[in-house]
């Protein structure tokens, strides 16, 4: 990667992943884009509906750009509230950047989730390759994704390239629509209020991730020698599988006081049902050295830490 092109900068992922680049590649080698200004962002940035392909080739092209990530989409829940919209955005637009890297032969990235697997796919230590049939819009976006990343990849020799994420957590960016984000939102209410009511229902396991292990595994998965993936589209990978209850569990060691209680949302508990308890990341381990540094108590120890100089220092 030399020259990186990103769609969905400002979201949950690309508001981090672009600092990340651009401290490894260099400012001026990262072009960001998303559909709104940015408040603070530096850097190369432009207004970018993915909706619109010939925008994005002519941008694409004049930047020069050797790699195109594209991370603009709709997250679970809120694309079960909108599935058609969902389904526009998230398939045009993936289609648009697959046919302007194909145009301009550019590496590709985009990624896959654990929402591409459902009900019917084994729960625990989930296999790299297995049944997928996911029961929500978003599930299906993904693995039509996958899909349509290994046919550019076989048809046209495109060098795509993806993982499935399991829930991200991160201090930089609010929770923004996803079934995973309670384990988010319960630091920020654990330093706010002292107490958090969980949508998602005790006993409710889901693969995890704290953000700096993600962001590591889109550079090292894109710098990895390609004759070696033999799964493309997309790989598995987590660093925990928690519920709620041990997070929580886990605040308190912290902040004594800390209380959690229920609430459950029946359309995102669905969604969390439908999904593992745990994913086998055997393949990505194998083919590309992927790694994780943090569990649940580290991650822990460096969110409040974090969040206590956002949220209250300022």
């Amino acid at each position: 990667m030399k020259r990186i092109f990103v769609t969905g900068a400002l979201g949950q992922i690309g508001s981090e992943l672009v600092d990340k680049l651009r401290n490894l590649y260099g400012e001026d080698n990262v072009l960001s884009t998303d559909i709104r200004e940015p408040n603070d962002m530096s850097g190369p940035f432009e207004i970018l509906d993915v909706s619109d392909g010939k925008k994005m080739y002519e941008l694409a092209k004049q930047f020069n750009a050797d790699t195109f990530i594209h991370l603009a989409a709709l997250l679970s829940a809120t694309a079960e509230k909108n599935p058609l919209f969902a389904w526009n955005l998230n398939m045009g637009g993936l289609m648009n950047a697959l046919e302007v890297s194909r145009e301009l032969n550019l590496q590709f990235f985009t990624p896959s989730s654990i929402g591409a697997f459902g009900p019917t796919t084994p729960k625990d230590n989930t296999p790299q390759d297995t049944l997928q049939r996911p029961t929500t819009m978003y599930g299906v976006n993904k693995v039509a994704g996958e899909l349509l990343c290994d046919y550019y990849n076989v048809r046209y020799g495109l060098d795509t390239r993806s993982v499935r994420f399991p829930g991200l957590i991160s201090y930089v960016t609010p929770p923004g629509g996803g079934t995973t984000d309670y384990a988010v939102d319960i630091y920020y209410k654990a330093i706010e209020n002292g107490q958090y009511t969980s949508y998602i229902a005790e006993g409710t396991y889901m693969d995890m991730m704290y953000m700096p292990d993600a962001l590591q595994a889109v550079v090292d998965l894109m710098e990895a020698d390609g004759s070696k993936l033999k799964h493309r589209n997309a790989f598995n990978i987590s660093a925990m599988s928690f519920e709620p209850a041990q997070i929580a569990r886990e605040i308190k060691k912290h902040i004594p006081t800390f209380e959690m209680s229920y609430d459950v949302d029946p359309v995102r508990q669905k969604i969390a049902d439908s999904w593992p308890n745990s994913i086998d990341s055997s393949a990505a381990i194998e083919e590309w050295g992927f790694k994780a540094e943090y569990d649940l108590e580290k991650m822990t120890v460096d969110m409040l830490e974090k969040l206590n100089q956002k949220l209250i220092k300022g």
